[in-house]
């Protein structure tokens, strides 16, 4: 069988197969009940935050409802949130005006077509017009990138190093692009992990960024180095090590003058 086309953003993610493309208010409520219960739901935006001078520009990759992207607001940042789901970013968009928010696939910032970037009137998986263009918006370049929320993980299969280097491409020089995601069944929502962490740093370094640093959780637990074998399914992990990695990778700093 031939391998998933890593720029075809017809093919289906694993995000749109686990919810048909109308998760948006649901997705939005469960944040909400964590928060009335007294769940710090900012750990990512107060992670990322910690990384960037104020008034950094910021670009939030599969921004969903905009949780991470509108706290990041409110802590002084320019910020931009791009997602594929119109349902999500319909949410986001009645939430805060104070975000440019993009209605495109990851898929297609590598590309030299994108998102139509009209109302989010017609619900149901995203589909690009052939030739549109990609927004500005999403052009960079971007102090930070983060990819929150098990976002790589939920990528169409094969799509993900078309996506890592779209993503790197808008990086400032020195730029971060921190990604969260499980690394098994526990911590995803698909019954095993699609690839492991020494797949996601070869995708990372083929687009030209540099591991900085890694935690197992936002809140800056430190992962131990035998998390990061090369087990696509990291099997051998022990049973009490983290199941979740945040890894934070740079690109390349400006040359000296």
């Amino acid at each position: 069988m031939d391998a998933p086309d890593q720029t075809n953003p017809s093919v289906t993610t694993r995000w749109e197969s686990l919810t048909a493309g109308r998760p948006g208010r649901r997705y939005a409520d469960r944040f909400a009940r964590l928060a009335a219960a007294g769940v710090d739901v900012h750990g990512e935006a107060t992670f990322c935050h910690a990384l960037v001078p104020a008034e950094s520009r910021i670009l939030d990759a599969g921004c969903g409802t905009g949780r991470v992207a509108i706290r990041l607001a409110e802590l002084g940042h320019r910020c931009v949130g791009v997602d594929a789901d119109p349902s999500m970013l319909e949410v986001a968009r009645d939430r805060s005006a104070a975000v440019s928010w993009v209605l495109a696939d990851l898929a297609d910032l590598g590309n030299s077509v994108g998102a139509d970037l009209a109302g989010l009137a017609a619900p149901g998986p995203f589909s690009r017009p052939e030739g549109a263009a990609i927004s500005p918006a999403t052009d960079g370049p971007f102090d930070l990138i983060v990819a929150a929320g098990n976002v790589i993980a939920l990528l169409a299969p094969g799509t993900e190093a078309a996506v890592l280097c779209g993503l790197a491409r808008r990086l400032a020089p020195g730029g971060l692009l921190v990604a969260g995601f499980g690394l098994d069944a526990a911590h995803l929502p698909l019954p095993a992990a699609p690839f492991g962490l020494a797949d996601y740093d070869g995708w990372c370094a083929a687009a030209g960024l540099t591991l900085d640093r890694r935690f197992a959780t936002w809140q800056g637990i430190p992962v131990r180095p035998d998390e990061t074998d090369d087990d696509p399914g990291l099997g051998d992990r022990p049973t009490d090590a983290p199941g979740y990695a945040v890894s934070v990778h740079r690109a390349q700093p400006p040359a000296p003058a």
